[in-house]
């Protein structure tokens, strides 16, 4: 059995379950072959390749949105001469494009390394991580980071965007391993409506799940009811699409890519800050699971996602930091202890550790891999050191990280 690594630990504790005291978990191959009490594995798989006193066994963290490619983005706003904090959505996706135009395509690969990198250290075994371009897709090379990769998909022209389309439909196609493909039609105010239907085609066709940006701001509300307000006097004519500005098309984020058919069971809808209720219960029927990322919604005043009515609905939940181009960290631990504050209760820290653990696994469709401590599933593990015993609320409050396990190897 010289094959099988088992890692001990004063508890085992995967969200929504009761922890193990005295637990093992025994690896091979890069899965988990046993969980369970230390002593029975012992008995089974000899002496701990590793034992943590002192420390919780739990999954490793599951960030279901991301843009790691933008982990360097607070120097190279600086570099630009642009470094201001934007409080104002709009304001926000101005800096956005003027940096992202001095930045090199070999830059933004380093930075999406980097990324890749700081969410390792923090916890995090999986990402659903947007990709905008697929030469970036180099970057996964090697990694130990797994996830779901969206290929990013922004444009209003039909002739300019099939070929990217079809260019990021090849790509994901390619991937394979510890990522896995996905697209991302990246916004309402970033794509015309006759587009739509081509792409949930293609991702119905080559199985691909979709992540798309979903009522983020008020702005984005303004331009699909009357085609007015900032996004459409400021943004649309920064990046040249003044003149392929819709007419009034008096609808919401939600129907509008519900009409192009791209809201389903494998669609992650994140933000959803301004969804109303009607649109929250259309989200329910298509079985769509929403991302919450509480810490870049305040640090873009776009309001907070309206969590009890998604409770109250039944729909899925998962959460993700977003990127360090509206957030001060890629740490999931930071993350969840503001969303616990941020939320006032409506999530209780159970509960929030099931967001970062099993519910980012169901929303990138890879539950059946990764986000729990159970057999068969990927060996992605992080061993936290917490004084006092192991419960939800003392992992929040206290809870230091000591060890990341990425399929069964040790990393860093």
């Amino acid at each position: 059995m010289s094959d099988i690594s088992l890692y001990t630990a004063s508890w085992l504790y995967t969200p929504g379950r009761p922890p193990i005291a005295g637990g093992g978990v025994a690896v091979q191959n890069g899965r988990i072959l046993a969980v369970g009490p230390a002593t029975e594995q012992v008995l089974r798989f000899g002496p701990p390749t590793a034992d943590y006193p002192g420390c919780v066994i739990l999954p490793g963290f599951v960030n279901a949105h991301t843009h790691l490619e933008l982990t360097h983005f607070p120097a190279w706003r600086l570099r630009g001469g642009l470094d201001y904090h934007p409080r104002r959505f709009v304001d926000w996706i101005v800096q956005m494009v003027k940096v992202r135009r001095g930045v090199s395509s070999a830059e933004v690969l380093e930075s999406l390394k980097a990324g890749i990198a700081t969410s390792l250290r923090a916890g995090t075994t999986c990402v659903g991580d947007i990709v905008t371009t697929p030469d970036l897709l180099t970057g996964y090379d090697d990694s130990p980071l797994a996830g779901r990769l969206y290929l990013e998909l922004i444009g209003q022209d039909a002739p300019l965007f099939a070929p990217r389309l079809q260019q990021a439909v090849a790509a994901a196609e390619r991937l394979t391993g510890l990522q896995r493909p996905g697209l991302s039609p990246h916004a309402p105010y970033t794509l015309a409506a006759e587009l739509l239907p081509g792409i949930a085609a293609v991702a119905s066709r080559h199985q691909l799940p979709l992540a798309l940006h979903l009522a983020e701001s008020p702005d984005e509300d303004r331009l699909l009811s009357d085609s007015t307000g900032a996004l459409a006097e400021e943004f649309y004519p920064l990046v040249g699409w003044q003149g392929l500005l819709p007419p009034p098309r008096r609808t919401t984020p939600a129907r509008f890519f519900d009409g192009g058919g791209l809201l389903g069971p494998t669609t992650l809808a994140v933000h959803c800050v301004q969804l109303t209720p009607a649109d929250a219960a259309l989200l329910r029927a298509r079985g769509v699971t929403i991302c919450l990322c509480p810490r870049s919604n305040e640090r873009l005043a776009v309001g907070q996602a309206p969590v009890p009515l998604f409770k109250k609905l039944g729909i899925p939940l998962c959460i993700g930091t977003d990127s360090l181009a509206s957030n001060d960290s890629l740490s999931l631990w930071d993350e969840l202890r503001f969303a616990l504050d941020a939320y006032h209760g409506t999530l209780t820290p159970e509960e929030l550790l099931q967001l970062a653990t099993v519910g980012g696994a169901y929303g990138l469709g890879l539950d059946e891999e990764t986000g729990t401590l159970a057999e068969g599933r990927r060996a992605d593990l992080q061993i936290v050191a917490c004084e006092g015993g192991c419960s939800a609320e003392l992992l929040l409050e206290r809870a230091s990280l000591r060890q990341v396990i990425v399929a069964g190897c040790r990393v860093g």
